[in-house]
């Protein structure tokens, strides 16, 4: 199984006599789809300036309002929204508000771009069956609603995998094959739910297809 990498904010420091000040520019990217960087500039009294490109969670209201304003831009139909609704609040009960239910919706339905698709994912409104038989399936492998809770958060997307050629395909995959099952086969989910929604085994002769790859397991 392939590690994580942190990427360590970068810093540099210039001297400048001058008073302090500081400025706060925001930029919204959806390349990870999680939060949006930020960019900081600020000067303290003694002179020193700090400069830094880092990720932060206050900026992620800010990412929120975004998404949500692309899903209203295609959900335009009454149908549709009942529809997005119902779907919203099968996700309320893990606890989960109305924007982080929409941010996950949406990026399981391609309303909002998420990298983990590529250009493959068009948009479409989901339906609370087929939304509920994929949490119905995810909590029989022994994920309480916490752990789903987790799994959403990781990977939204899963919501938007086929459950019989994706989901349940690579959950025997990895009984069969891999003899993981049971509380070993959660723990690994919790892990990397990414895994439940790969459909390509490049074997090494890379496909341009790595987040849906089973070489990166």
């Amino acid at each position: 199984m392939l590690g994580k990498s942190f990427a360590s904010p970068l810093l540099t420091y210039n001297y400048a006599p001058r008073t302090f000040f500081s400025t706060l520019d925001v930029v919204t990217g959806t390349a990870t789809g999680n939060i949006a960087l930020l960019n900081v500039n600020s000067r303290c009294q003694n002179g020193m300036k700090v400069s830094w490109t880092s990720c932060s969670s206050s900026s992620s209201k800010k990412w929120v309002l975004h998404s949500t304003a692309q899903i209203e831009n295609t959900i335009v139909t009454e149908e549709d929204k009942k529809r997005w609704e119902a779907c919203r609040e099968a996700l309320s009960s893990y606890k989960f508000s109305s924007e982080e239910a929409d941010k996950i919706l949406g990026k399981a339905f391609g309303q909002v771009h998420s990298p983990y698709w590529g250009e493959e994912r068009r948009k479409v409104v989901p339906k609370l069956e087929i939304v509920n038989e994929i949490l119905d399936y995810l909590r029989s492998l022994n994920l309480s609603d916490d752990d789903l809770a987790k799994v959403l958060k990781k990977f939204p997307e899963v919501l938007g995998c086929d459950l019989e050629n994706e989901i349940k395909a690579n959950v025997q995959i990895l009984e069969k094959e891999w003899e993981i099952k049971g509380k070993t086969l959660r723990n690994l989910l919790l892990r990397n739910p990414r895994l439940l929604g790969y459909n390509i085994d490049c074997k090494g002769d890379c496909a341009a297809q790595c987040t849906r790859c089973w070489a990166r397991f």
